[in-house]
């Protein structure tokens, strides 16, 4: 533990902040979890639903600069590849 007050709420602010986007990034591997299970199944409507919902979790994560918004493109981009392969 520091000694420093800085420091000490610095380490009080990082343990609030890693908790926040930890939580954050469950939320888009849960979504993204979905989609790709309702891919699995087969399911072209549940998978079309799941996906917008996936997509603003992502967008609202990189809004929050959890992720990057290359990054948050690029997971985008690789659920929507997915969903329609399947639609074909």
């Amino acid at each position: 533990m520091p000694n420093i007050k800085a420091s000490i709420l610095s380490v009080k602010s990082d343990a609030k902040r890693r908790a926040k986007n930890a939580a954050e990034k469950s939320r888009v591997r849960t979504a993204s979890r979905r989609v790709l299970d309702a891919v699995e199944a087969g399911n072209v409507d549940e998978a079309k639903s799941l996906l917008t919902a996936a997509c603003k979790t992502i967008d609202m994560a990189a809004a929050n600069h959890v992720f990057h918004k290359n990054c948050a493109a690029r997971k985008k981009s690789r659920l929507a590849r997915k969903v329609n392969a399947l639609a074909k």
